[in-house]
This record gives C-alpha cells, structure tokens and sequence, in this order.
C-alpha cells in the first residue's frame, strides 16, 4: 500500500511540474495527463479515495485543455467513483460535471445514466428530495431518447418518493401515466393492475372517497380486465371501509390481502397512514358523541 502511495505522489508532483514548466502547449498538457492518469491508478491501489478523486479532476482539467471533452467527462466519473466511497457530495459534483460535458457533446445516454446515478448516490444517504429531482431528470432525457424501459424505471422512483413525501398527486399521475403506455407493449401490461394498485394507495392517502370511486371507474375504463383484479377489490373494499368509517373492516380486507400477496413496505407505510387518518376521524366522532 505505502508502496502504490509513493508512486502516485511522485507521478503526481511530476504532473505538476509538466504543467508549471515550459513547453508546447499541446504536449505539455499531454504528458501531464498521461501522469495524471497514473498517479490517480497508483492511489487507487493504495485505496487512497480522496487522492485518485482530486488526481482525476486535474486529469480531467487536462483533457478540456486539449479539447478532449469525451476523455474529460469521463475522467470527473473516474473521480466521482472514487469519491463515492469517502464522499458523496464531491462524488455528485463530479458526476454532474460529467453530465454537463456529455449534453454539450451530444452523448445523451450517458447523461442520462450518470444523473441516474447521482440520484442513486442521494437516495443512499437518504436526501429523498436531491434523489427526486436527478431521477426526474434521468426520465426526461432517456424518454427523449426513447430508451422507455429506463425511463419508466426512473418515474417510478420519482413516483415512490413523492407518494412518501406526501405529494400524493404527483405520484398518481406517473403510476396512471406507466400504466396507460404499458396497455400497449405486450411484455409490459402484465404489470398495469400493480401500476393502478400504486395509483389507488394514493388516492386512498388523499382520504377523498368521491375521488377514489371516481378513479376505480377510470382505471376500469383504461383496463376492463382491472376490476377482475384482487388489486381492484382491495381498493373497492378499503373505499368502502373509509366511506363506512370502519378500522376494524379496513384491517380485515389488508390482513386478507397480505396473506396471499405480501405488501411491500411502501404499501404498508401509506396502508397505515390512511389507517391512522380513519383512526383519527372515528376518534374524533365519538368525542362529538
């Protein structure tokens, strides 16, 4: 390791050296890349993260020196990886350097999925907002480049993560949207009723039962096939024990359902705060009482 550390000090101060000397331009910032880029290897090997990430930024300085935005880009997401492990702002703030570079050089998948994975870098520490924003952004640039499968991937988390922050709108639009383009690709439709199960949760978070009856006749016009569904009944039957103002029947329909198909955590964490909101109200009653 002491070794690997050495090395990528003694490249890297040779680097430096090339750049504060003189010479032609061109081949001065050449011969410093070529270092640059040995040096950040060295400290890799040495697992000195934060080195190899500064390393790479005065790589990839070298690289727009020459013109070489392609190289650049790439070396701000040789950075960002190593920043990853130690670093997960300076890590973002590599990665959307990178995407920068990529949409002036038209390389737009590649800005897709480096948002895509700033994105994954925010939701790892929990910045649900940061994460929303970057999966958004992801979805608009593969659906302009109509890479859909991604897209949607993208929408859906987009659609998660605001359902979680109580921006339940939002996230019935993107579940109804996934579930209309998914009626017309034969690989896809399979997952449309838990597309329209999503929509419905949080509808039934927004507590309102003319809404939700209103939407449970939408999706059954969208896909006749839905209220054959047990998703559909799921929903039918929750409207029914809101509208009834019964906890005790809306955890009986929950348990039943669970039994046969296990509730993910979303499902169960929005499932609970309509059941606290029922609580709330039949509490509030028999105060009035």
């Amino acid at each position: 390791m002491g070794d690997h550390l050495a090395r990528g000090e003694d490249l890297e101060n040779k680097a430096d050296k090339k750049l504060s000397g003189w010479g032609l331009f061109g081949s001065k910032f050449e011969d410093a890349a070529d270092l640059f880029d040995k040096s950040a290897n060295s400290y890799k090997l040495a697992k000195s993260w934060d080195k190899a990430g500064s390393t790479y930024i005065k790589l990839a300085n070298c690289h727009l020196k020459l013109e070489s935005k392609h190289e650049a880009a790439q070396a701000y997401v040789d950075a960002a990886h190593c920043y990853k492990k130690t670093n997960i702002t300076e890590s973002a703030s590599c990665l959307n350097n990178a995407v920068n570079i990529f949409c002036e050089i038209g390389r737009l998948p590649l800005a897709a999925r480096y948002l895509k994975e700033i994105a994954e870098l925010y939701e790892s520490e929990q910045n649900i907002e940061q994460a929303v924003v970057y999966y958004e952004k992801s979805a608009d640039f593969y659906e302009n480049e109509e890479v859909n499968t991604s897209a949607n991937q993208c929408k859906q988390k987009v659609a998660q993560y605001s359902a979680q922050l109580e921006q339940y709108q939002r996230s019935i639009e993107i579940y109804e949207d996934i579930a209309r383009q998914s009626l017309n690709n034969n690989l896809l439709k399979y997952g449309v009723k838990g597309h329209l199960l999503n929509a419905g949760i949080c509808q039934l978070c927004k507590g309102d039962v003319v809404a939700i009856t209103n939407a449970l006749e939408r999706y059954q016009e969208l896909d006749p096939t839905f209220s054959g569904t047990r998703e559909y009944r799921l929903l039918a039957d929750i409207a029914a024990a809101i509208d009834e103002e019964d906890v005790g029947k809306f955890t009986e329909v929950i348990k039943e359902f669970d039994s046969l198909t296990p509730l993910d955590s979303w499902k169960t964490t929005l499932l609970l705060r309509v059941k606290e909101k029922l609580k709330a109200k039949e509490l509030e009653e028999d105060d009035l009482t």
